[in-house]
């Protein structure tokens, strides 16, 4: 009992709380004033050339301490593009505004531009992990980013074809030309196909996990690949379910009122996704068919 208690509730439990905090770490420091960021960012880069060295060294360890860290430095050294782009540091060449009515074709080119050079760094990124670890046994950490990067490229395509919830209140004003590229609506034809392929291929590692009971650091290992698919599907449904997903890192907002930015102040974004209003969002469309639809990104 205890032996499976270890094997899979630990590794779950820790993979959750990484997940969740970590994210709401970016998000608080990617909206604290612009003067802090450059600090901030340059403590983010030591830590990554150490996630680099961490990654290398554990990838010839099969054990389940290893299957840890290659998880661990994985999920940071993603969170470090995640900031670089949320900071406004490696972004792209375009920083404009889409014109307003511009057709999908337009918004995805004008969004590819926004991002190129954010998405170049995580090619970049993920193939100096592979050239580090190749042929080592410990693959948790590139697999952990692989999942990363790839749902996090279908969710940007599914916010650009349109899904209810957009949440821009994430986004921070000095980025706040990606609002344009945004578009809102129920679903799209991606979304399907997207939460489809995630699901049947969680489904598949979680078979494979069961089936590596007597391999304590393989099954950590998959378990937590596992866990960041499931993760990436469940956000998905987020973004089209009336449902106060993002509520999970309220903590990490601007808090309503006045906040510094450049020195200057200006009105904080305000928070939509306080438990109370999302809730009543989430059931009013059921109490009342005539009612529209309101998601977690507007009013």
């Amino acid at each position: 009992m205890s032996g499976g208690l270890s094997l899979y509730a630990l590794p779950v439990a820790y993979a959750l709380f990484v997940w969740w905090f970590s994210t709401g770490i970016i998000i608080f420091l990617d909206n604290l004033p612009r003067r802090t960021h450059r600090w901030s960012f340059s403590a983010a880069t030591i830590l990554l050339a150490g996630c680099f060295l961490g990654l290398r060294a554990t990838s010839t360890q099969m054990t389940v301490a290893g299957a840890y860290a290659g998880f661990t430095y994985g999920l940071l050294i993603w969170g470090w593009q995640e900031m670089s782009f949320f900071m406004g540091f490696v972004t792209g060449p375009v920083r404009e505004n889409c014109p307003p009515g511009a057709g999908f074709g337009e918004r995805f080119s004008r969004a590819l531009w926004a991002c190129l050079y954010h998405e170049m760094a995580c090619l970049v990124g993920g193939a100096a992990m592979v050239a580090l670890t190749w042929h080592a046994p410990n693959q948790v950490g590139v697999e952990s980013y692989a999942v990363l990067w790839s749902m996090r490229l279908s969710a940007k395509l599914n916010v650009l074809l349109g899904v209810r919830n957009l949440s821009e209140a994430f986004i921070p004003e000095h980025l706040s030309f990606i609002r344009s590229f945004l578009r809102q609506k129920p679903m799209n034809l991606l979304f399907p196909v997207s939460v489809t392929v995630g699901t049947v291929v969680a489904e598949r590692l979680v078979e494979q996990i069961g089936a590596l009971g007597t391999d304590p650091a393989a099954a950590t290992g998959l378990c937590f690949v596992a866990l960041l698919l499931i993760l990436a599907v469940i956000e998905h449904w987020f973004l089209v379910l009336p449902l106060p997903a993002a509520a999970l890192w309220n903590w990490s907002l601007p808090k309503s009122g006045q906040t510094q930015q450049d020195g200057t102040l200006v009105e904080a974004p305000r928070s939509r996704y306080r438990w109370r209003s999302a809730a009543q969002r989430a059931i009013k469309p059921v109490l009342s068919e005539s009612a529209p639809a309101a998601g977690l990104a507007g009013e």
